[in-house]
């Protein structure tokens, strides 16, 4: 502290100031989607998407090709192969425990970035890393990367947009199945955005929350439907929209949607 403000402070007004600068947001604040009740709840939200289960813990060790030409999809958000960033993980997980049992196949993860090759991968890759996902250090790769290239650019943007927890969770979601950025047969979220900005304005900009959120799903909506291998809206019509029309911008539950027509709830407490 500088010296003119310690002189200006009694003894008891410092240690005050000092006790209230650590105890962090205030009393009452609203959560954001990064407090850990509520990364939780988008865990499972976005898990019923990608894994048709909440248990989004159970899903370290999954992994297969499902035919969107993005190579094996894996672990616990869907790291592909040709997406580049499923590398980045075993890059991440290496870079912890060198001789792991994923380390070998660096070489061929980077020669098939980009396409939907299994050159140098097949079942003894898919192998390694259902046997590697037992491992801690694994899962931290995977829980590491999932914030560094997904959660926590999407809820920063979603903060600095002005939009709440529900809005923070659009726009994650939206960065897991699309990318920040446009690749060949996709939009991407940057589009998906500017999509809606051109439809509202965002609440920083003084827009309305819902309108806005409803314009930002309405421009992933028709993104979803550019892709064959995603023309399935559910996560979409039948999830996000419905906590939008029931305006529960917290994302607070209870919880109810259905994607893919499978029905899930989280319930309150």
């Amino acid at each position: 502290m500088i010296p003119t403000l310690r002189r200006l402070l009694s003894l008891p007004a410092l240690v005050a100031l000092v006790l209230c600068a650590a105890c962090g947001p205030a009393a009452g604040a609203p959560a954001g989607l990064d407090d850990p009740a509520k990364k939780e709840i988008a865990m499972e939200l976005v898990s019923s998407a990608e894994n048709s289960s909440l248990d989004w813990k159970a899903q370290y060790g999954y992994i297969e090709d499902i035919g969107d030409g993005r190579g094996y999809t894996a672990g616990i958000i869907g790291f592909c192969t040709g997406c580049g960033d499923l590398l980045q993980v075993v890059r991440r997980y290496t870079d912890a425990r060198p001789h792991n049992r994923l380390a070998p196949f660096l070489p061929a993860l980077r020669a098939v970035d980009g396409s939907a090759s299994h050159t140098g991968l097949g079942a003894p890759f898919t192998t390694a890393w259902k046997q590697a996902a037992t491992d801690p250090a694994l899962r931290a790769a995977q829980d590491a990367e999932r914030d560094r290239e997904y959660f926590d650019p999407a809820v920063s943007r979603a903060k600095a947009d002005g939009l709440g927890v529900l809005g923070q969770f659009i726009y994650y979601d939206a960065y897991v199945m699309h990318g920040a950025g446009d690749t060949k047969g996709t939009v991407g979220f940057r589009t998906i955005r500017a999509r809606a900005l051109r439809a509202a304005d965002a609440p920083a900009d003084g827009g309305d929350e819902k309108e806005y959120l409803g314009a930002f799903l309405d421009a992933r909506v028709d993104a979803i439907r550019r892709e064959p291998s995603h023309t399935d809206t559910s996560r979409v019509e039948t999830a996000q929209r419905v906590f939008l029309a029931e305006g529960n911008l917290d994302l607070d539950p209870p919880l109810d949607w259905r994607v893919y027509g499978d029905r899930y709830r989280i319930a309150g407490e």
